[in-house]
């Protein structure tokens, strides 16, 4: 009987993957998300659907790439851990200008103004300055949420589950963060 093989994993790479993933991210890929949003279009989801119901769904866009990610094993995730990340960073993007749309009722939002408001979702100083370390604090959280269930995610259909379920709880906990009580006096301030 031949006991079957595995595909090695080389997590050298893997963390090399990571890093410029990572350095992308902070050098310009945050600002290139923020600009293909709709903003307008996020003003009229929430004013059609309302704040909830509108965090709910970026929330189940999130883990749509996540069990898609998951669903086989090292195999998508490979190919779909960069779509899941863009698409994760997206919809907390949205989740974002929905939040600061409803509480200021502004939904134009400079990238300077918009990644403080970021920032401090992800209890990130955003007091400081627009710096290249605030970018790359904030991508190094992102990153961390992103890995913290990669491992879970090899193992087909339960890494389906693990990685949607992870999304999910992800976005709604970035909703939950902005609709805070001390959060919503500093949005009203930008």
């Amino acid at each position: 009987m031949r006991i079957p093989t595995f595909p090695k994993i080389n997590l050298n790479k893997i963390r090399t993957n990571f890093k410029e993933s990572f350095n992308h991210l902070s050098r310009g890929g945050f600002q290139k998300i923020f600009n293909q949003i709709d903003q307008l279009g996020i003003k009229k989801g929430v004013d059609q659907m309302g704040l909830d119901k509108f965090t709910n769904q970026c929330a189940l866009m999130a883990a749509g790439s996540g069990v898609i990610t998951g669903a086989g094993g090292i195999t998508t995730m490979l190919i779909g851990v960069p779509v899941d990340m863009i698409n994760l960073i997206t919809q907390q993007f949205r989740v974002t200008m929905a939040v600061s749309y409803f509480y200021t009722g502004n939904y134009e939002l400079k990238f300077e103004d918009f990644f403080k408001i970021v920032a401090a979702s992800l209890k990130v100083d955003a007091g400081m300055a627009m710096t290249k370390n605030m970018m790359e604090e904030v991508a190094e959280k992102l990153m961390l949420n992103l890995g913290s269930k990669t491992a879970e995610r090899l193992v087909p259909v339960v890494g389906a589950v693990i990685g949607g379920t992870a999304n999910y709880l992800f976005i709604k906990r970035v909703a939950a963060n902005l609709k805070d009580k001390p959060y919503e006096k500093s949005v009203n301030k930008i």
